[in-house]
C-alpha cells in the first residue's frame, strides 16, 4: 500500500549532437541533495507533462523547446516513504538557446554508458536502460 498521494513529475533526457545526455545535480537545499537527475519538474494542476517540461526547461536551463520535439521514451513508477512518484521521461534532441544552469545547479553532459557512474534518485535509475538501448 502506498503512503500519501501520487506526484506526477515530467523529466527530459536532452541529447546533444554527440549523443550525450544532460544530467543536473540537485542543489544542497533540496531533498536528495547532490544526486544527479534528468531535468524537469512537477506537473502543476491543469498542466500536461509536455507543458510542464517546456516550462521547467526554460526556468532551469534557459532553453526553449517545442512540444513537437519532445518524444515519450519511458516512465518510472517509484514509491517513496511519503508519496508515489510517477515520472514520464521524454527525449529531446532539438531546442533553442544555450543550456545554462539558471538555478545554480551543476550540469554535466554524460555518455549513455556512463550514466550509472552518477548517483541518482531511486526513481531515475530504472530510466537508464531505455536511454542506453536508444543511444548505444
Amino acid at each position: 500500500m502506498t503512503q500519501g498521494k501520487t506526484v506526477l513529475v515530467a523529466a527530459c533526457a536532452l541529447v546533444d549532437a554527440d549523443g550525450r545526455v544532460l544530467l543536473a545535480q540537485r542543489p544542497p537545499d533540496k531533498t536528495m541533495a547532490g544526486l544527479w537527475e534528468f531535468p524537469g519538474g512537477k506537473v502543476e494542476a491543469g498542466e500536461r507533462p509536455e507543458e510542464a517540461l517546456i516550462r521547467e526547461l526554460h526556468e532551469e536551463l534557459g532553453i526553449s523547446v517545442q512540444e513537437a520535439c519532445l518524444a515519450p521514451l519511458s516512465f518510472a513508477s517509484h514509491v517513496y516513504p511519503s508519496f508515489h512518484l510517477l515520472m514520464p521521461l521524454f527525449i529531446c534532441r532539438r531546442w533553442q538557446g544555450m543550456v545554462q544552469p539558471c538555478e545554480g545547479q551543476v550540469l554535466k553532459w554524460v555518455r549513455p554508458a556512463k550514466l550509472r557512474d552518477y548517483p541518482m534518485p531511486p526513481a531515475d535509475i530504472p530510466l537508464i536502460p531505455a536511454l542506453v538501448e536508444l543511444l548505444g
